[in-house]
């Protein structure tokens, strides 16, 4: 019931409108979830989404990976392409993150199913090396390993109270040393099975920790400046870096010095 205002003669004092709040100003706010304005990602179906994205650009990795496997003629001019091969992947990459609030999703996710398939006929080259070998097992175990890690730390970051934002820039600059050593052994300890392998055992430690942090920050809607669509695009680019550079790492790890 509305009660009357002795200082309104009229007695013109009206309910708040459904959705709606004063604030001390008088001024009506909407409120930002019944009346369908959005200041950020909604939470339900933006992790989600940006997870299916995620799997369907893992398997367009695969699918290219096995064609390059079966390829010989790709996988030579691949293998004397690779530099050119890596420097577009980096283009694509940096073009989706900066570019992401002026280009339409669908132009995000076509560019993102590109690198996929790029990334993933690099990984065929890879892969062969260790078949080639004899060690099919290592690529196996690797993968396997990526996804227990992958799949554990997501759900950590789903599931913690912890508010993990403090990490993201811990793991950076983590992440840029890393970069740094692995250039110093290219240069001066590419024989080293030791350098190899505290490599791969830092890599993995700083991308179970990024993919955690990515999923906490996607569940939080924590991507601003750009509409749902898009921030799922760039959600699901994420968390596809973490997981092919777990694989990476990883088959440092069980893979030897290959």
């Amino acid at each position: 019931m509305v009660q009357p205002n002795d200082n309104d003669p009229l007695n013109r004092t009206q309910a708040q409108p459904t959705g709606q709040a004063t604030g001390q100003s008088g001024t009506v706010t909407p409120n930002t979830l019944s009346d369908g304005v959005v200041t950020t990602a909604p939470r339900e179906g933006f992790l989600t989404g940006s997870f299916v994205w995620m799997f369907v650009g893992v398997l367009l990795s695969a699918a290219a990976a096995v064609f390059v496997m079966n390829n010989e003629s790709l996988r030579q001019t691949l293998v004397e392409n690779l530099f050119i091969v890596m420097i577009g992947q980096l283009a694509l990459v940096f073009g989706i993150m900066f570019l992401i609030a002026r280009i339409p999703p669908l132009v995000a996710l076509a560019l993102f199913f590109v690198y996929a398939l790029t990334m993933g006929m690099v990984l065929g080259v890879i892969v062969e090396g260790y078949v080639a070998a004899g060690s099919m097992g290592a690529v196996v175990s690797a993968f396997l390993g990526a996804a227990a890690i992958f799949g554990g730390a997501a759900v950590y970051g789903v599931v913690t109270k912890r508010d993990l934002t403090s990490l993201g820039g811990i793991l950076f600059m983590g992440l840029l040393g890393l970069i740094v050593v692995m250039v110093v052994q290219l240069f001066f300890f590419a024989e080293s099975s030791l350098f190899n392998l505290a490599i791969g055992v830092i890599g993995v430690l700083i991308f179970t920790g990024l993919t955690a942090y990515d999923v906490q920050r996607l569940k939080n809607g924590q991507i601003e400046g750009i509409n749902k669509d898009s921030a799922t695009v760039m959600g699901a680019l994420h968390l596809y870096l973490d997981f092919i550079n777990l694989f990476l790492f990883m088959l440092r790890i069980v893979g030897g010095n290959r």
